[in-house]
Order: structure tokens, then sequence, then C-alpha cells
């Protein structure tokens, strides 16, 4: 930077030749230059002055704009954070069998609050207990009080009457969001196969409905699938079999003094589930809390017909009488010898009754010997008894849509020994669920073809399915469990013109600690009709049984579960527009029932 002299000397020498002072030239250089730095200052000072205002502008309006936005942003928890547009709440209805409405959706209101909003938080909290009086008043006044909370939930779903006593209250702090529930106008109706749903995702404005259990669990992504397209999920239950089940279910677990029961209801060729039941149950729309201690099956959540694994006695012995006639060991006019008791080692198998030295093999399944069952069982051998079995499915969960079921595997001996195999034979040392024996039963009596149980209405019969016996020995058997209906053990389960056939058990119920009860039962009834043209098979079980009948106590199923099960068949069949055979009970013919 070059800068000008004070005293110029061509200035000094002029002022001098004029008769000036050179002083004044000094002090008129020294006013400019201060005049120039001066100005250079302002110049420095302003632009400062406009970057900082510019930077002000700029910080002032992003604060602004993010305040207006919050301001037009409903208030949320952090862990409830999330868009509208975030949030799938659509789900398809679920649908009986013949379209009606099992579960679908219902708009509602969520219910929160903002505590610093709040005029009065502690009467607040006093008031909504008058609405809702299973909440914890202590802990609301604590939340709404405390001034930690910039947001709570109250309720998550209440009703019209309920949103309307809130907003009488006139609590600027409390406020409303609109939402979709899960509804499930049956209530107790199907509860255990529906299962319930809950809220996954949810913000203010609306929440994600998740299966919790059951098929809206198992078939949770197909429900909230877009692809639907308000299409319903079809299930192969019959919505007035169900309710008649369950009504008869029900008085029938009363009379005979039972802690529950449960029943199901097959279709014995395309294996549909018509209905299923287990008590006692629970309503899916308040869909109660796991136990946390104590017996699972105490719990209403807790499904028998396909979570229980019990011991299902003597309707075991069909399955030992399948594989005699397979293997062409014996016809159904065989004698077995049926010497009691039976000794194996340190064992004794006895029968109920003496009944002589040799009954047949049809007589052996309408007495229900165990002695008679448990020669057959050794004679086959366990490797025969083994490949029936699993034939049937009894070495796996079934394979159902139901979480429940299939995680539930059957019970099975570590040790095949001789003594497994006999005790096996009638149902003792295996445990299965009622499911299980559905299953099994319908394979049996249908002509022998494996059946694959589903929830899920089918559109006819499966093709290729594997042959388990043959059609011969599917109809011999039939025969034995219409002999047993008609003079055997299950004699009261007789429904004049629906050809009622089927096999009782009875089998001790296990102690925890281990060993048995000597007074508590699992009575079972596995039954199909009609037996000459079989369409359905059911079963029917009760825990713990116990009915006063000629002077003395009875828990056998004959006495319990047979009872309760042809009361069902009466009921039911009709539902089902099955028509009474006409012809008599004497007249029905068995096709390939011979010998």
């Amino acid at each position: 930077m070059n800068r000008t002299p004070l005293r110029p000397l061509a200035s000094v020498i002029s002022a001098r030749s004029k008769g000036e002072n050179p002083d004044r030239i000094e002090a008129r250089e020294r006013a400019k230059r201060n005049q120039a730095m001066m100005t250079r200052q302002r110049k420095r000072a302003e632009n400062r002055l406009m970057i900082m205002g510019v930077a002000f502008f700029f910080a002032f309006g992003a604060i602004g704009a993010r305040m207006g936005m919050l301001a037009a942003t409903e208030p949320a928890e952090p862990n409830a954070i999330a868009s509208t547009s975030q949030i799938l709440n659509q789900r398809a209805d679920i649908v009986d069998r013949n379209g009606t409405v099992l579960a679908t959706n219902l708009t509602t209101q969520s219910l929160y609050a903002q505590p610093p909003l709040m005029i009065n938080p502690a009467k607040a909290a006093k008031d909504l207990m008058k609405i809702f009086p299973d909440l914890d008043e202590k802990r609301l006044t604590r939340d709404f009080t405390s001034g930690k909370r910039k947001f709570l939930w109250v309720k998550r779903k209440i009703s019209p009457e309920q949103r309307q006593a809130v907003h009488d209250l006139g609590e600027p702090g409390l406020l409303f969001g609109p939402r979709e529930m899960r509804l499930y106008p049956n209530g107790n109706l199907a509860a255990h196969i529906l299962g319930g749903a809950g809220f996954g995702k949810e913000g203010v404005q609306a929440a994600e409905i998740v299966g919790v259990a059951g098929i809206e669990k198992y078939h949770d992504k197909l429900l909230r699938d877009p692809a639907m397209n308000g299409a319903p999920l079809e299930l192969s239950i019959d919505l007035t079999a169900q309710a008649t089940t369950r009504r008869v279910l029900n008085g029938g677990m009363k009379i005979m003094g039972a802690k529950g029961a449960s029943a199901v209801l097959m279709e014995v060729n395309t294996g549909e589930i018509v209905s299923m039941v287990s008590l006692p149950d629970f309503d899916p729309n308040d869909r109660p809390n796991p136990l946390v201690e104590g017996d699972p099956s105490d719990s209403p959540l807790f499904n028998r017909a396909a979570q229980g694994l019990y011991e299902l006695g003597s309707t075991f012995k069909l399955f030992a009488a399948a594989t005699h006639l397979e293997k062409g060991l014996a016809t159904p006019d065989t004698l077995i010898n049926t010497e009691s008791p039976m000794r194996v080692g340190k064992f004794k198998i006895r029968d109920f009754h003496n009944y002589g030295k040799t009954l047949s093999l049809t007589d052996v399944m309408v007495k229900s010997s165990n002695v008679g069952t448990a020669r057959m069982a050794l004679e086959a051998g366990a490797g025969a008894q083994q490949q029936m079995l699993s034939d049937l499915g009894f070495f796996e969960p079934v394979d159902v849509e139901l979480g429940s079921a299939t995680q539930t595997k059957p019970i099975l001996p570590k040790r095949w020994s001789d003594i497994s195999t006999m005790t096996i034979s009638y149902g003792h040392g295996i445990a299965a669920t009622p499911l299980h024996l559905a299953t099994a039963y319908a394979t049996i009596t249908n002509g022998g073809y494996r059946v694959k149980p589903t929830l899920i209405k089918q559109r006819g019969i499966a093709k290729d399915r594997p042959q388990v016996i043959s059609e011969k020995t599917s109809a011999q058997l039939r025969y034995m469990l219409r002999q047993v209906v008609a003079k055997g053990t299950a004699s009261l389960g007789e429904v004049e013109g629906y050809e009622v056939a089927g096999k009782t058990g009875t089998a001790d119920k296990p102690k925890p600690s281990g060993g048995y009860y000597e007074d508590r039962v699992i009575a079972t009834f596995a039954t199909v009709f009609p037996a000459s043209n079989p369409k359905y098979v059911l079963i029917l079980s009760l825990d713990e049984p116990e009915v006063f009948v000629h002077g003395e106590k009875r828990r056998t199923a004959g006495w319990t579960a047979v009872p309760v099960a042809a009361e069902l068949i009466s009921r039911v069949a009709p539902v089902l527009d099955l028509r009474p055979a006409v012809a008599a009970i004497d007249q029905i013919t068995y096709t390939s029932a011979g010998n």
C-alpha cells in the first residue's frame, strides 16, 4: 500500500514561494488520511452487520419453521412416533364357510393425554376413573402431575359412549385419535380358532393391527396383504355348528362335573374342521393375559383340542385292530385270547370284566378288552405298531393352521419295549391331542386315505392322498365301531337314523409328580357318522368328569362322554344337512365289510 507523505516536497516549495505556512499542508494531508481510514472502517462494519443480519434471518427462519411444524404435528412419545402413511392398518375379514363374519375391523377412537395442556390434572385423573374403573388412579395422577410426561396413552380403544363422557369433562389435555380395532362379533364362539389381535406400530392417528394367536397370527401376513383386495379369508368352520357344539359341550361339562372339555368335528374326506371347541374359553375382544405360574391347562387360553396332550385310552384299540386286519393276521371273526390277567414279567394286564378265554376280534373292540388288544399288539410286533401310528400322524405335531398345534408333539416312550407295545395298544404310555385322534379316525374310516386337517375352506378332495389301509380294512373297522355303539360300551351313543359308530376311551390322569390319580380320568368318545357312508368324525373329551348314576359315581367315557356326544350329534347333524336314514339299523350294509 503506497502512502502519500504528510509534507510533499512539491507542495512545500509551492507554499513557500507563495508565502504560505507549510505546516498547513501537513494538517490538510493528515485530515485526508484520517477521512479515508474512517470510510474504510465504516464500510467494513457495514459488511459485517449485513452478514450477521443474513445469518440471524436464516437461523430464526429455520427455528420458526420447525416450531410451526411441531405446532401442526400431533404429540407422541418417542416409541409411538409413526406417520399415518407408515402404518398399514388394513386387515382382511375372516368368515366361516358360509360367509358369516367371524372377524372384522371397526373404526373407533383412542384416548391420550398431554399433561402440560391440562387445567386440573388431579381432577382429570379422578374423573377418568368414573368412566374407566379399570385404570390405576394413583399411577394416572402421578403421570398427570409429575411434570415429566408430555404424552401418555390413557386408553388405546374406547367406545362412542366413553368418548362422549370424556369429552364432557371439558379437559383440554385429554385428546382423541382415530384408529381401527379388530372386532369379533360372535364373542367366545371360535375363540381358540381365531386367537385374537392386538396393536403393532401405533401413532395417535392410526394403529397397525397384528395377530397374536390362532388363525389371526398364523395368517397374519396374508390378512394384511393389500393383494387380498378386500377379499375375506374363508374358514372351514360352520358358525351354526360351532355354536351348537359349544352349547352342548358346555352343558355336558356342567352336568358331568368336568373341569374342562373339548370337541373336534372334522369332515372325513377333506380334513376340514367344521367345529372345534375348548372349554373354558375366552372372548377374543377382551383377551386375558397368559398364566405366569401353575398348570397352563387351567388358563382359558389353553386349547385342549390342539394343545392338550392326553392318554386317550381305549380309542387306540382300533389301531391295533387295523394293524392285525391289514397284515392278514386276523379277520373280524378271528378268536383272540382274552384270558385275564395277562402276565408280562412283573406286570399284569387285566380287563374291567372277565370276558372268558377268547373273544372274536370284533368283540374285543365291542367289549374293549385290554388283554385281547395287548396280545394282538404283541403278536404284530412293535415295528408294525410304530409304522401304523406313524402313518396316522402320531409321531409329529398336527400340521394345521394353528401355532399351538404345530408346536405340540405327541409324547412317546423313550424305549419302545414289549410292555410299551402292549400298553400303547390300549392308549396308555402315549399322549396325543384330540386333534391327532380326529385326524387318525378320519383316515381309518374314510377308506384308509390319509387326510390333512385344515381350518381353511377347501374346494374338493385332495388328489394323490397316501393310502394307509385298504378300503376293505376301513369298512371292517367301521363295522366294528358300529357294533360298539349298537351293543357295546358306547350304547348310550345311539342316535336313531344316523348310524353312529365309535370307540370309548377312559384313561387315568397322570400326576405332575409321577404316577396316576385313582379318581381322575380323561374320558373320550371317538365317533364317526353315518357308519355306512361316513361324513364326519367327532372327538369329544371330558377332563375329570364324574356323574352319579344308579347309586354310584361314574367316570368312564360310556357314562360321561358318550351321552354328551350323542346329544351333540342329534343337534348338529341336521345343521350339516344330514338327514336320518330311513332304513332300519339292522338292514344297513357295509361295503367290503366281509371277512
